[in-house]
């Protein structure tokens, strides 16, 4: 089989590399055999401790540019060969293709030469066991996409440090904000959030470019902020921060939107059927090997109720200290992805809503699908809900508390009192005392 995908040879591996910016992957090939396999890499980037791990584990190392050469020894000796279609490259496929026509080429003329003149009636047993490629998905996606429990521990902890630095990071801004009278461009902001991030054990990169969206320019669902055209933050607009980090234990996404003046009615009622589609996606139960957009409508149930809706994906899997954005499972309104959600899996809940040329609003946590308790089991079925991994505050003040139940109001004071007793209690008095009185917030 032959492995191309980045994140997947990091997988399988279990190693990390820094040749793609936000994501730690290195690049390289695997080619894995029923006893053996050889990772196709630039060795100058594979210090000697990890190369005698891998030989020790059965992995050999051969130049990343000897990939095409493995590739048709590989067929010149007979081999049925794994490639992912929707992965693996040209190059890889159609190097393959040649040497297995290459090999009945050769077969032909050897067979010819023996038999002279005579027929051929029956199909040698050469061609039978001859080369032969095998196009099926990728078995590392799923397996890779089903965390165990040490790469699970590991995001739990990336998640509160990175819930610390985001809390003290949004203290400080509203400070800078609304004590300050300051306006800071959307620039600055992103790059200050990093500094926050930096400061805690184990960063590494950010996971993607932060979208960090004042205004109308939240609006923009891949917004980028540019030092030249940026908007800035201040008191009158609302504000989109959508961003992640890497650490070395786990990999983080997450969305908040906050106004640091006071939001207009209309924002209130759409940020709140927002959080309103956030918990019900959050608090959803549902059988085992439930495929994701069986999902999406609980996220989208309170804004149809008014005819508003996003034009973007309620959820995405995302990797265990990889990439941000992984598969095969995803939660969104197209019903092609019929991949089942199972124990283990990892899913961003970030329902939206956007306003053109006005404001933009999006509230993400990450969630890890777990098994849960039910009194029932109907046809001997599991039934899965989730575990909450991200804990950072939701602005309680953009809310319309007439539109939301009481359970839903229970929700948010319960996350507001889990994030107090996860993260706050490693804050400096003073954060402390801000984050409780300019963040929290807890509804009552």
């Amino acid at each position: 089989m032959v492995v191309t995908m980045l994140d997947e040879v990091a997988w399988l591996l279990n190693m990390r590399g820094n040749d793609v910016p936000h994501s730690p992957v290195a690049y390289a090939y695997v080619v894995v055999e029923l006893e053996t396999a050889t990772l196709f890499v630039d060795d100058s980037k594979v210090s000697h401790e990890v190369s005698a791990h891998l030989n020790e584990a059965g992995v050999s190392i051969k130049p990343y540019s000897s990939l095409v050469s493995e590739i048709k020894r590989l067929a010149a000796e007979g081999a049925k060969l794994w490639l992912d279609s929707a992965r693996v490259s040209v190059a890889i496929k159609n190097a393959f293709d040649d040497a297995c026509a290459q090999y009945y080429e050769d077969l032909e003329i050897a067979r010819s030469r023996k038999r002279g003149s005579k027929e051929q009636t029956t199909m040698d047993k050469e061609e039978l066991d001859g080369p032969a490629a095998l196009h099926r998905p990728s078995p590392v996606g799923i397996a890779k996409a089903i965390k165990n429990e040490a790469e699970l521990e590991g995001m739990r902890q990336a998640h509160l440090r990175d819930a610390a630095a985001l809390s003290e990071f949004w203290a400080w801004l509203e400070c800078e904000i609304v004590d300050g009278k300051k306006k800071i461009s959307e620039v600055e902001v992103a790059d200050h959030l990093e500094k926050f991030r930096a400061k805690q054990s184990g960063f590494l990169d950010t996971s993607f470019e932060t979208i960090s969206g004042s205004g109308p320019n939240g609006a923009i669902v891949h917004y980028r902020a540019e030092p030249a055209t940026c908007g800035h933050v201040d008191d009158k607009l609302l504000f989109l921060l959508d961003s992640g980090a890497q650490f070395v234990d786990g990999t983080t996404d997450i969305t908040r939107t906050v106004h640091f003046g006071a939001p207009s009615s209309r924002q209130k009622e759409c940020f709140t059927r927002v959080l309103q589609g956030h918990i019900g996606v959050d608090t959803a139960v549902f059988p085992e090997n439930t495929p994701g957009f069986v999902l999406d409508a609980f996220a989208r149930a309170s804004l149809w109720k008014i005819g508003l809706d996003y034009r973007h994906g309620t959820g995405h899997g995302v990797g265990a200290a990889l990439n941000v954005h992984e598969g095969p499972q995803s939660v969104s309104a197209r019903f092609g992805n019929m991949t089942g959600l199972q124990q283990g899996m990892i899913i961003s809940n970030e329902p939206g809503y956007y306003e053109d040329r006005a404001f933009g609003i999006r509230i993400e946590n990450l969630l890890i699908v777990r098994e849960e308790d039910t009194a029932n089991r109907f046809g001997g079925v599991t039934f899965l809900g989730f575990e909450r991994l991200t804990f950072v505050p939701i602005q309680a003040k953009m809310l319309d508390l007439e539109l939301m139940s009481d359970q839903e109001i229970k929700w948010l004071n319960d996350y507001h009192t889990e994030v107090w007793n996860k993260v706050c209690p490693d804050f400096s008095y003073f954060r402390k005392v801000h984050a409780k009185n300019c963040i929290l917030h807890i509804v009552y």
